[in-house]
């Protein structure tokens, strides 16, 4: 990401984690537990429109969402990959304390560490986090994405696999603007572009890779790049990874 300017936007414009670990999940990932900070009258509407539509998925995709549900802010373009249910979890999922996850797993780099030493605002940490069947485990996968306190900008992205009563890191991205998600039962991160000049809030396009487990690891198979200030995007197909044994 180069040559950014600030937008002052100010607040948290995605879901957060308090102090005790409650998370912030969209409805595609599965079963999702949320708490956030007000950023004013436009997203308390949404909030409020989110929760209403969470509680009566019509998908009937076994989603859950407790607390407050929010949604991230709109995209400055169009959107290209629009979140698609993936199959509920079967399992009941573990809460866990995503920040305290992230400061105590060494495969994480010390800027994003830094970023979760203290809460926002509110007693309440940049963390966005969602559960769902990534890795063909018994135990839900668990989804982490780190933003800064501004911007809400992503700073890492992560995935933690239950292996033997702990959680493994799976995956890691702390490329700047990047965020996970989960799109029809597979590992979608996204980052947003920027031309030089460009603000944070002001994208020039985006690009979408799409993971696959396989192997015991995650495996890019698809790419897709959006440019705004066009109609559409290009798409960069890669070999099918083999089946997992």
């Amino acid at each position: 990401m180069r040559g950014l300017t600030g937008c002052g936007t100010g607040g948290l414009a995605r879901g957060t984690v308090s102090g005790s670990g409650l998370t912030r999940n969209r409805p595609a990932g599965g079963r999702s537990t949320v708490r956030r900070t007000s950023g004013g009258a436009a997203l308390a509407g949404v909030a409020a429109l989110s929760l209403l539509l969470a509680g009566c998925n019509p998908g009937g995709e076994g989603v859950r969402t407790e607390g407050t549900a929010g949604s991230p802010p709109a995209s400055t373009g169009r959107s290209v990959h629009a979140p698609s249910p993936s199959p509920s979890v079967s399992a009941p999922y573990e809460k866990v304390d995503a920040v305290d996850l992230v400061r105590h797993d060494p495969k994480v780099g010390d800027d994003v560490k830094k970023s979760l030493g203290k809460p926002c605002a509110a007693e309440e940490y940049p963390v966005e986090v969602t559960y769902a069947a990534l890795t063909h485990g018994k135990d839900p996968d668990v989804v982490v994405n780190v933003m800064t306190c501004a911007d809400s900008v992503g700073i890492g992205s992560y995935v933690y696999r239950k292996k033997g009563g702990t959680y493994e890191n799976v995956f890691a991205d702390e490329q700047p603007s990047v965020r996970a998600g989960v799109n029809k039962g597979e590992l979608e991160v996204s980052k947003q572009t920027y031309d030089t000049g460009d603000k944070v809030c002001c994208a020039s396009g985006e690009d979408v890779m799409t993971y696959r487990w396989t192997g015991g690891r995650f495996v890019e198979y698809a790419r897709y790049h959006t440019d705004y200030s066009n109609n559409g995007g290009t798409e960069t197909a890669t070999p099918e990874p083999a089946p997992e044994d």
